[in-house]
């Protein structure tokens, strides 16, 4: 028998379009951002706009809050379909 499971997995091209629209409505540049994060370049916050990478978690917390939004309104993910032999399972038990 199978199952299937929906998993989520992270879109970083959508998380990066989002990260760069709630950065404008909240009247914050790539540059000041750099600048408040201690980053050394500006560029880590353009890898994130283009979904070249994502920021790391701790990141991500300092991110949220800096733009006093919760972390789920910044990482958008999709959902992937996943399935599962259950006889494969039952032989890797056995």
């Amino acid at each position: 028998m199978k199952t299937t499971y929906l998993k989520p997995v992270l879109d970083l091209a959508a998380t990066g379009a989002k990260i760069k629209t709630v950065m404008k409505d909240k009247g914050i540049t790539a540059r000041e951002l750099q600048i408040i994060m201690d980053f050394p370049y500006v560029q880590t916050i353009y890898n994130w706009f283009a979904g070249k990478n994502m920021p790391t978690i701790d990141n991500l917390v300092v991110l949220a809050k800096i733009l006093a939004v919760p972390m789920d309104d910044l990482v958008v993910t999709s959902l992937v379909e996943t399935v599962i032999d259950d006889e494969d399972e039952e032989e890797l038990s056995a």
